[in-house]
């Protein structure tokens, strides 16, 4: 009783400050997706959403498959070992040194740009998406305000939905994009927030397209830069710039193996 008199309190104090940030609770279901997504909408336009993105948002279907794979993530469980023997890693060098060698040009001009070996790149490239061979069947729309309305980790996703509604309105993506189970979306599978906010347009052609091969390594290169990206410095777990590769994925065996696999293909 002691609560529901607070809410109605709270909710009477948002009403006189005449805000109109009224959100639907979350949810572990289908069920109150429609309602929440109505709040959420408050919230978006508030943030600078405009109509192609509310639009994006009214259109998103509960991702059921999403919520399957969020709650059944190996890779925090595996052993280092395990997980590069999953990921195919002898694979993964082996291209990423052929294909290092065939754009050479090109590595070279991103490092000196940004400071981040080709190794880096290529091997998160490979790990993410097999050089881009699957980028996923999910739609990020869809996927991503699926999360920000999923009770276990809202305040994560919740930009990156936001980030995923502002694309939408900048053309960058459509509400119909596909991507990663979880809203990742391109080559190096950015979330909608980071592509928002780090995005490059490699290729000069005045859009960022992050399923465009140049615009999505530039950007993950940037990305990396910005998260404190030291050029030159070692980056093998307990040298300066492992704690950066820890800013592109939580997964301490996923953050070992980019590093390991990078000096392969460098080396």
């Amino acid at each position: 009783m002691k609560f529901f008199y607070t809410y109605l309190v709270s909710a009477a104090m948002a009403c006189a400050l005449g805000g109109t940030a009224w959100a639907a609770p979350c949810g572990n279901n289908a069920n109150g997706f429609a309602d929440w997504k109505a709040g959420f909408a408050q919230e978006a336009r508030a943030a600078g959403v405009g109509q192609r993105g509310l639009q994006a948002l009214a259109n998103a279907k509960y991702a059921s498959v999403t919520i399957k794979a969020d709650r059944n993530q190996k890779s925090f469980r595996y052993t280092l070992e395990k997980f590069m023997q999953v990921r195919g890693a002898d694979t993964i060098v082996a291209q990423g040194r052929k294909r290092k060698a065939r754009n050479a040009k090109f590595y070279r001009a991103l490092e000196q740009r940004f400071g981040v070996p080709a190794g880096i790149l290529i091997a998160i490239h490979g790990m993410e998406t097999g050089f881009g061979g699957f980028m996923g069947n999910s739609s990020v729309v869809s996927a991503i305000t699926t999360l920000t309305y999923d009770c276990r980790r809202s305040d994560f996703f919740k930009p990156h939905a936001i980030g995923a509604l502002k694309l939408v309105d900048q053309g960058a993506i459509t509400e119909n994009t596909r991507g990663a189970k979880h809203g990742e979306l391109g080559h190096t599978q950015f979330l909608p927030g980071n592509a928002l906010v780090y995005g490059v347009d490699a290729n000069g052609d005045g859009r960022i397209d992050f399923y465009d091969q140049a615009d999505a390594l530039a950007s993950t290169a940037n990305f990396l830069r910005k998260k404190g990206w030291q050029p030159g410095k070692g980056y093998q777990e307990g040298q300066p710039n492992f704690r950066v590769i820890q800013k592109w994925n939580a997964a301490g065996v996923y953050q070992k193996a980019i590093a390991i696999m990078a000096a392969r293909i460098d080396g």
